[in-house]
């Protein structure tokens, strides 16, 4: 147990709860708690999306995409309970996560795994690697920041590339019918992911270390099976839906605090088209700690590191390679600009759209698996290795 990281993240998590509670009421109060716990989840469960599609396309490895079905499929259940009834905590009304389908969601979506890719996470990985001391993650999500910003500056240039009205199994099949038809369709990717793995015969996926003990040890300190992440997840998702009446989101809030930045330093972000839209406007006048993107996310990375802090892992990599630091830099960078383009990430995109029964959800994870071939391809000129049949494990 690292006790030092474990004092000082704690404090820092009890302390802004405390004043988040204090100072903007128990809605804000609670998402910041929802992000706390899942920052623990997913570092306990090292729940990732990067390693998952990476291991996927190089070696036919399907259990980290069978274990996003999972998540997926009990998202999608909670989703449609929790919509349907139009059930919602704080005076909030559950609405669904759909989006545009057109060019920038193509692009955006591709240039998010290119950077995915070289970054080495995605966005919800970003954060909780960022907690548990990653120092290379910590230039990820420079670039994360600095690319969302640069993408909201430039509004004008994307945002009237062609698309078509977003569509909603429910709106068309009802909340029963869509919840039916997304779970069929994850149930047919589990079983091709299996066959293409029979076929291919890859290496399988490395154990992690994990504590002695009982289950309160495993729980606590040690790694969860990646089911029980999947499961822990989700539950945590439809409390951020609960709560907030809207899905568990990562990337608005990187645009918020780079255009937050350079408002201190004399720049007007509040200028630019994209900080006039109507909800963004509002996002841009308020705090950082009444946010709900920044409050989960800022939970995620105070979480993780409680959870790098029990388990005796957390630890600064000081030495960090050049050409790996490049890579996750433009990683970064390529992850905020196609996050924007997409309207969302892995998880504001990819989790929410498909719990949602949005097609462009689906659209999004696809082109995805397009732009984790191509980020493959790229990572050997930055000295980042891939997954090979003969090695020992994934």
């Amino acid at each position: 147990m690292r006790r030092i990281p474990l004092a000082v993240s704690g404090l820092l998590g009890a302390g802004l709860s405390a004043y988040v509670f204090a100072a903007h009421g128990a809605k804000p109060g609670v998402l910041l708690l929802l992000g706390l716990g899942l920052g623990f989840a997913l570092f306990h469960s090292r729940f990732g999306f990067t390693s998952a599609w990476r291991q996927l396309v190089a070696v036919g490895n399907g259990s980290g995409l069978r274990a996003h079905a999972l998540l997926l499929g009990t998202t999608a259940t909670l989703f449609a309970l929790i919509i349907g009834t139009g059930t919602g905590l704080f005076g909030s009304q559950p609405s669904p996560s759909a989006g545009p389908l057109g060019v920038s969601l193509l692009v955006g979506a591709f240039v998010f795994a290119i950077g995915m890719q070289l970054g080495g996470a995605c966005a919800s990985g970003t954060l909780f690697a960022v907690g548990s001391g990653q120092s290379s993650i910590v230039l990820t999500l420079g670039g994360f920041i600095a690319g969302s910003t640069l993408a909201a500056w430039q509004f004008d240039l994307w945002s009237d590339l062609p698309s078509l009205d977003p569509y909603l199994l429910s709106d068309h099949v009802g909340w029963f019918g869509s919840w039916a038809v997304t779970i069929a369709a994850l149930a047919v990717i589990v079983a091709i992911s299996r066959v293409v793995q029979r076929r291919r015969t890859p290496p399988p996926t490395g154990a992690v270390p994990s504590a002695r003990g009982g289950l309160t040890a495993r729980a606590l300190r040690g790694s969860w099976p990646l089911a029980a992440g999947a499961v822990v997840l989700a539950l945590l998702g439809a409390g951020v839906l609960l709560v907030s009446g809207g899905a568990w989101g990562v990337t608005s809030a990187f645009a918020l605090w780079g255009s937050k930045l350079l408002g201190v330093v004399g720049v007007q972000p509040e200028s630019w088209t994209f900080w006039q839209q109507p909800n963004n406007a509002d996002m841009l006048a308020g705090p950082i700690l009444a946010d709900k993107n920044s409050l989960t996310d800022i939970g995620i990375m105070v979480g993780a590191a409680v959870a790098a802090s029990l388990g005796g892992t957390w630890a600064l990599h000081r030495n960090v390679p050049w050409r790996t630091a490049v890579a996750a830099v433009l990683g970064g960078v390529l992850m905020g600009v196609g996050a924007r383009l997409a309207g969302g990430c892995n998880i504001g995109a990819y989790l929410a759209g498909i719990a949602s029964g949005s097609l462009h959800g689906w659209i999004w994870g696809a082109t995805a698996l397009l732009g984790t071939w191509a980020g493959l391809r790229l990572r050997p000129l930055f000295g980042l290795a891939n997954p090979k049949p003969t090695d020992g494990v994934c």
